[in-house]
């Protein structure tokens, strides 16, 4: 709108708008954001699977193993300290917690059934991806945004080199293979830590502790945790190489993309899992 010689600020011309629509719009434009986000990160996660494809079963195009190999010590050989930490952290929180309530009823002993059952299923790969968001997921997107405000992405592509086959696929077949073993790691450290504790502590005899854990843990706790792990690793790094690629604006542009890595895969990574609980509690895998 135009008054006399005057242009209406655009601050101005929403206020004349009604309320209702701009809630309307605030909801919508959200809405959009989200989509553009989940569109972006299955095109992404698409591409990676057409390039690997191309190269497992056609033999056309030839991936350097060296910087795979290379991703996978950045990305994981250099989280295990920390994952373990964590893991085992939460093993003795577990196991502590766990025995008050359980003493009521005179079954100490049954916190070796909990502690095997929630770490494999649940706890391992889940803390493991967390930790490794952290940890990984937000250097992968500082590493490509500054590529990108460097223009170096650019310079790929003006020699036909494609960002995602030299980039992205490295990053994302290390990180879930990364993750995969962190999770493995991760379970064995957390079972190991809880079973010390309620050993020396707790008084739970060791014969009685290993045999409960054999007992109550089967294939099905191991693999459905393992899957996870994997999909865990696939949104992590599709989430961080989609937002490093699309940065925007230098320095500042750079930081955004960080946070929102962390942030957006966080909560993605807890959706995912709550969604796979639900699917292998219907398929009888719980």
């Amino acid at each position: 709108m135009i008054i006399g010689n005057k242009p209406l600020d655009k601050k101005e011309d929403k206020q004349d708008q009604n309320p209702f629509l701009n809630a309307f719009e605030a909801w919508g434009d959200r809405w959009l954001r989200i989509f553009e986000f989940l569109g972006g990160i299955y095109g992404l996660i698409f591409d990676v699977l057409v390039w690997i494809y191309r190269s497992v079963f056609t033999n056309k195009v030839r991936f350097s193993k060296a910087a795979t190999v290379s991703q996978i010590v950045r990305i994981g050989a250099r989280s295990i300290g920390i994952v373990c930490l964590v893991c085992g952290c939460i093993g003795l929180i577990l196991a502590i917690q766990m025995q008050p309530p359980l003493a009521t009823f005179g079954q100490t002993d049954k916190i070796a059934n909990i502690v095997g059952v929630a770490v494999l299923r649940e706890l391992g790969p889940l803390i493991s991806a967390i930790v490794l968001t952290g940890f990984a997921g937000a250097a992968i997107a500082a590493e490509l945004g500054t590529m990108v405000v460097g223009e170096e992405i650019e310079a790929l592509e003006s020699q036909a080199l494609n960002p995602i086959r030299f980039l992205a696929v490295p990053r994302v077949i290390a990180t879930v293979i990364s993750l995969i073993l962190l999770t493995i790691i991760g379970d064995i450290v957390a079972i190991a830590v809880a079973g010390l504790v309620s050993i020396e502590l707790l008084g739970v005899p060791y014969e009685l502790y290993k045999v409960n854990t054999l007992a109550q843990v089967s294939l099905s706790d191991f693999t459905t945790g393992l899957i996870k792990a994997a999909v865990f690793g696939l949104i992590l790094a599709a989430i961080a190489c989609y937002n490093g690629l699309k940065v925007t604006g230098g320095a500042a542009g750079v930081g955004k993309a960080t946070t929102d890595t962390v942030v957006q895969t966080v909560v993605t990574i807890v959706i995912a899992d709550l969604i796979f609980t639900t699917l292998f509690y219907q398929i009888g895998w719980s």
